[in-house]
């Protein structure tokens, strides 16, 4: 099996396509093997493995994890698709506060590897979406953070005008309110 990786508009962060072998029982593909990925300058251990549902309509983020555990994550839609974002919050970065934005869906099994130092969110597209990811540090509440989603510093052009917020993810800051730990 192999992979193509792809750097995206901000280059840490990388779309990476696995090899699909299918016939008419369906498919099987790699997800994740860490020599290629390594190979790839993506050297990271994994630690936990989430799993997400959510349905139509729905947007969740833009969370990050403080140092000293910021999480990196790999990205998988496993059913439906999501318009996934990555927000840069390294301020030494050339694209500190920008972002990238691409579609993630079950059909092609596409992942996106967000490396730390990065606020993530998605959009739900359709009826609803399951997304499975793999997470560089656990989970700490207490380390959690966020920006609000739609923050003008940031300015995500996101794919809907009304999405349906959780509680906390309405409250968010804005980026220039909190600035960055990375």
């Amino acid at each position: 099996m192999s992979f193509s990786f792809l750097p995206q508009r901000i280059p840490d962060v990388v779309l990476v396509r696995p090899n699909r072998l299918g016939d008419v029982r369906g498919f099987f593909s790699e997800t994740y093997r860490a020599s290629a990925f390594a190979e790839a300058g993506i050297a990271v251990s994994f630690v936990q493995d989430n799993l997400a549902r959510s349905a139509g309509g729905v947007l969740r983020g833009l969370h990050y994890q403080l140092p000293p555990e910021p999480q990196g994550k790999l990205i998988q839609v496993v059913r439906g698709a999501v318009f996934d974002v990555a927000v840069d919050l390294r301020r030494a970065s050339p694209t500190y506060a920008r972002w990238v934005g691409v579609e993630l869906s079950e059909g092609d099994g596409a992942l996106l590897w967000v490396p730390p130092g990065f606020a993530h969110g998605y959009a739900v597209l359709g009826d609803g979406a399951d997304l499975a990811y793999k997470v560089t540090a656990e989970y700490r509440p207490e380390l959690d953070r966020g920006i609000r989603y739609d923050d003008p510093t940031v300015g995500v052009a996101w794919p809907m005008s009304e999405p349906t917020l959780s509680q906390r993810d309405r409250g968010l800051p804005l980026l220039e309110d909190v600035g960055s730990p990375f």
